[in-house]
């Protein structure tokens, strides 16, 4: 198998919607493929952006090359920014001025990802029609992925992996006060790119991520100044994805219980596979037994339950490749609606 190759691309769905989608696409050349092969479509949690499932990503086509007996065929894969993070930030950053300061709705992520699979927009030169997509999102990804089937025309999945879905019902639906705070408060600007990763490489909580993770998170997160944001600032570097519009982003109540009371009736019609940390870290575990046993109307409508051991809320950052192995084996039990618990690679029984 040939090495993984990407490609960078500029969706422009206007005026039916108002931003610009920065996407990446990953291949590799020399891989057949047929009307039952995959195509990844990859989103990410808020504050984060595309490249962040790079790693994950990488570790996953080493899982591929090395299957011994060829049951999953991955055409290709999609990584999709959010219109304020990332590259899309850059993009979108005059628009986003435009009253959504305040806050910024994950559904606009979901349109954004139904748009560009749907192709109602210019600038991929990509026919995804005949694509069989699996929609892989963690936390804020995993809503969008959800709500980008409840817009017209049908946009189907053959199955979804949610990665510690923000997922709340309407009795747990305060969260994200303090993450609100916690951006509009944390540093963004640095004299380098490399001195950003140096000071963040020494704090507990940036230093407990994989450093693949913490390289891209800088090496694609951030940009030269000035900016809009800091038109006087001359010389380093801030965050693409500006404090204001990550705070904005995790203001939005309202996304994620659409996508709770959607759950029971998108699993109905698509497996979905669930996967949490075995820390209940950003969500308690009450919240993730209500997700599962009564958001989805009754756990045994899921595909697969699993919890990955030693890792919390932000599995993507701290355990990437035991994010790409728990998706494989979702790859390779896809369609299975048979319920199973457990910690990733243990086999013990869950907390559920």
């Amino acid at each position: 198998m040939e090495a993984l190759r990407s490609r960078s691309y500029v969706f422009d769905p206007r005026p039916n919607f108002p931003f610009f989608l920065a996407a990446k696409r990953y291949w590799t050349d020399g891989v057949e493929h047929d009307k039952d092969s995959r195509t990844l479509v990859f989103a990410h949690a808020t504050g984060f952006h595309k490249e962040h499932w790079e790693p994950t990503i990488g570790d996953l086509c080493k899982l591929f090359r090395e299957q011994e007996h060829g049951n999953v065929k991955i055409r290709e894969m999609w990584s999709i920014d959010a219109p304020n993070h990332g590259d899309a930030a850059i993009l979108n950053e005059d628009t986003l001025r435009w009253g959504y300061e305040k806050a910024f709705s994950w559904e606009d992520y979901g349109r954004g990802i139904h748009a560009f699979l749907t192709g109602l927009g210019t600038g991929i030169d990509v026919d995804f029609r005949g694509h069989n997509f699996v929609g892989i999102g963690h936390s804020m990804g995993a809503i969008a992925i959800m709500l980008s089937t409840t817009f017209q025309p049908p946009l189907k999945y053959s199955s979804i992996q949610l990665i510690e879905p923000m997922l709340l019902g309407r009795q747990w639906n305060t969260f994200g006060n303090f993450l609100q705070q916690g951006a509009l408060n944390r540093r963004d600007i640095w004299p380098s790119t490399e001195e950003a990763y140096r000071i963040m490489k020494g704090r507990p909580s940036w230093r407990a991520w994989d450093d693949r993770v913490l390289r891209v998170y800088v090496d694609h997160g951030l940009r030269s100044l000035p900016t809009l944001e800091y038109p006087e600032q001359t010389g380093g570097v801030t965050l693409k994805c500006t404090r204001q519009q990550e705070a904005a982003t995790f203001s939005d109540y309202t996304s994620r219980v659409i996508a709770y009371n959607l759950l029971q009736y998108l699993a109905k019609r698509t497996p979905i596979h669930f996967v949490y940390g075995a820390i209940d870290d950003y969500t308690a575990a009450e919240v993730k037994d209500d997700v599962l046993n009564n958001g989805s109307g009754g756990i045994e409508n899921l595909a697969r339950v699993v919890r990955v051991s030693g890792a919390g809320h932000l599995v993507l950052q701290t355990h990437p490749t035991a994010v790409a192995e728990v998706i494989w084996e979702g790859l390779v039990n896809e369609g299975h609606p048979k319920l199973r618990r457990g910690n990733h690679r243990t086999g013990t029984s869950a907390r559920l």
